[in-house]
């Protein structure tokens, strides 16, 4: 099964019906070498270069019972100044 959402398409899903929780991944299921935890509470797994590789919803048929549809936020991204400083320079 694939489901796409948004700009991303996760091509395997597993779906634990007794702890209802959602896995969904982006090529095959391998560890993350970062996460970060939306502001609903689902789990946004990502690769060594920051591309994301996996989602996992929790509750995921009790929320779409309950709320029709689902929301994943993506976490915000703060840039220091010392990050920018190089790329203002530049022009």
């Amino acid at each position: 099964m694939t489901l796409t959402f948004g700009a991303y398409t996760f091509d395997h899903v597993d779906y634990d019906a007794r702890g209802d929780v959602l896995y969904l991944h982006v090529g095959e299921p391998r560890p993350a070498a970062a996460s970060d935890e939306t502001p609903e509470g689902h789990v946004l797994r990502f690769d060594e270069a920051g591309s994301l590789i996996g989602l996992t919803i929790i509750g995921a048929r009790a929320i779409l019972e309950r709320d029709g549809g689902l929301t994943v936020t993506p976490p915000a991204v703060r840039i220091d100044a010392a990050s920018l400083a190089p790329a203002l320079l530049t022009a």
